[in-house]
């Protein structure tokens, strides 16, 4: 099981130049990990995508049944204090938004702050950073 950002979701749902790649990765290391605030960014995206009218309903709504699906078989961090007290720390040390802050707090609450030999998948550059920074494996690499 590998731990997921939003980032590396969304291409789970849309056809974007990762795709392929990484639903062989979730096929390969089957199982994610998940933030509890996923859900919400990767239906942001979507709906940032229909208002841009990049993606039309037909898709978006297939989109949306996916990532329903994925989250019914994910395992998913919740808000804990310590995730949270992870994230304020995590702000100090990385140039992270809070929602990426959140993410990386709940991959280390995922691992039980051990990320060697954990994978961290994302296609955020900073997040990714930042992973890296904190011991994570990343993917892709």
């Amino acid at each position: 099981m590998n731990f997921w950002d939003a980032s590396a979701v969304v291409p789970l749902l849309l056809i974007e130049p990762m795709s392929e790649r990484l639903a062989a990765e979730l096929k390969e290391t089957p199982g994610m990990a998940l933030w509890c605030g996923t859900r919400l960014e990767c239906l942001s995206a979507l709906s940032r995508r229909r208002r841009e009218g990049t993606l039309n309903s037909t898709k978006a709504d297939t989109a949306r049944k996916v990532l329903a699906d994925l989250g019914r078989e994910a395992l998913i961090v919740a808000p804990l204090p310590d995730v949270w007290d992870r994230a304020e720390r995590l702000l100090e040390v990385h140039p992270l938004n809070a929602a990426d802050a959140m993410q990386l707090a709940s991959a280390l609450a995922w691992c039980q702050e051990r990320p060697q030999g954990r994978v961290f998948t994302c296609l955020d550059g900073k997040l990714r950073e930042a992973a890296r920074r904190e011991g994570f494996r990343l993917f892709p690499e």
